[in-house]
């Protein structure tokens, strides 16, 4: 019988062959070591992801000994029980995000268009204009980073903290969770609390044109309180950072894999946007994502009961036959591409208009500024963890 792994190395190359023996052979699968349901099936997933009545966000509700783990860990937060947009589960999740959803709306998305060009243009004139050029901290890790920290109003000398940070809170998605990483992220948090204090402190009294003095104005009107705030501005530093860079870096490595795609896309920049959706099924930013069953329920061929822990594998989900032709093709025509990468149902990703727009102006940039793209020495490296896909280095050889 199929098993979940993913301690082993095969799977942080390619989780995908795994995915699919488990989506073959037992696709609402119970794996002891992960303490959780592991699903692989498209139609399993979206069901899940849809219906927040019966599978909450919130990991208060696990039951048994993660449960515990979980509820211990929310009551050492610095943030104590201060609620996050992943975290929450309706109506609280729907007055949250009705009021982030006017700070971020698509039209203040594309006004951000030509300030994110300019940052495009401004790291691809530091790179090489031929030879060796090395991606992800040429062009994947900062481009995001800096669109984020302007956003919340963060001044350019302390972007390199905040990538810091950033990678210390994106550690903790991984499966198993050290100790050592565990309170690395508690100190992160409390210096963030302090940083991000003495932000919304100024902005009370001196606002400003950027998404901290928008919360503020939101906790003026009683709809926020200064912990939901400080959740949020914590919570944006990785949704808004670590994913979009791993969009781009798998992405890239994806048009690497596949030159004709990468010319066509040169000649045609009008076919980015599509190709983006591919690159968002081909090889997801976001591998999974966690539910909490409330109450006994069916799912597959399988009972689960009240408090069990469910992993909803995106990866997995967009590569179901039965939902994508030939998932292991990269077609950047792909029609129609209804891929879970941003999620579905009320938890759908609030940030998904800025990460394609910040795709859609980093692709174009490159392969503008670039006639040939090829790897690099060296081989692609991998991090990310088992909630996150991505790469830490993509060698190119540009010309």
């Amino acid at each position: 019988m199929a098993v979940f792994n993913p301690f082993v190395p095969s799977f942080k190359a390619n989780p995908y062959l795994q995915y699919g023996r488990l989506r073959g052979e037992d696709p609402v699968h119970r794996s002891i070591a992960m303490q959780a349901w592991i699903l692989t099936r498209y139609d399993d997933c979206i069901t899940v992801l849809r219906d927040a009545a019966t599978f909450s966000s919130d990991g208060r509700h696990a039951g048994g000994q993660l449960g515990e783990a979980i509820r211990e860990q929310r009551a050492q937060s610095p943030l104590g029980e201060a609620q996050t947009l992943l975290s929450i589960d309706p109506p609280a999740h729907t007055r949250m995000r009705g009021i982030v959803n006017r700070v971020f709306t698509p039209r203040r998305v594309e006004e951000l268009r030509p300030r994110i060009e300019e940052i495009a243009t401004e790291l691809l004139d530091a790179a090489p204009s031929s030879g060796g050029f090395e991606l992800m901290a040429g062009l994947a890790q900062p481009l995001p980073v800096i669109v984020i920290a302007e956003l919340l109003g963060v001044p350019p000398e302390d972007r390199d903290r905040f990538k810091t940070w950033s990678n210390a809170l994106a550690a903790t998605t991984d499966v198993m969770n050290s100790e050592a990483v565990l309170n690395e992220a508690r100190e992160t948090t409390l210096e963030l609390i302090e940083y991000f204090g003495r932000f919304v402190a100024e902005r009370r009294s001196a606002p400003r044109d950027d998404l901290i003095s928008a919360l503020v104005a939101a906790e003026e009107a009683e709809q926020l309180t200064t912990d939901e705030i400080l959740a949020f501005a914590i919570l944006l530093l990785v949704a808004g950072n670590e994913t979009t860079t791993n969009l781009i870096g798998n992405g890239t490595l994806a048009l690497l894999d596949h030159p004709e795609a990468a010319a066509a896309l040169r000649a045609d920049p009008s076919r980015i946007p599509a190709a983006i959706e591919e690159m968002l099924r081909y090889d997801s930013p976001v591998q999974a994502v966690v539910r909490i069953a409330r109450e006994p329920t069916a799912l597959g061929n399988q009972t689960v009961e009240a408090g069990d822990v469910l992993m909803i594998m995106v990866g997995a989900a967009n590569h179901d036959p039965n939902q994508f032709p030939e998932p292991a093709a990269f077609q950047p025509t792909r029609e129609p591409n209804r891929h879970l990468s941003f999620g579905m149902g009320p938890h759908f990703c609030l940030g998904a208009p800025l990460a394609r727009l910040e795709a859609e102006v980093t692709f174009g940039a490159l392969l503008a500024r670039y006639p040939s793209i090829g790897r690099g020495e060296g081989d692609p490296e991998r991090g990310g963890t088992l909630l996150l896909r991505g790469l830490t280095k993509l060698p190119l050889a540009v010309g």
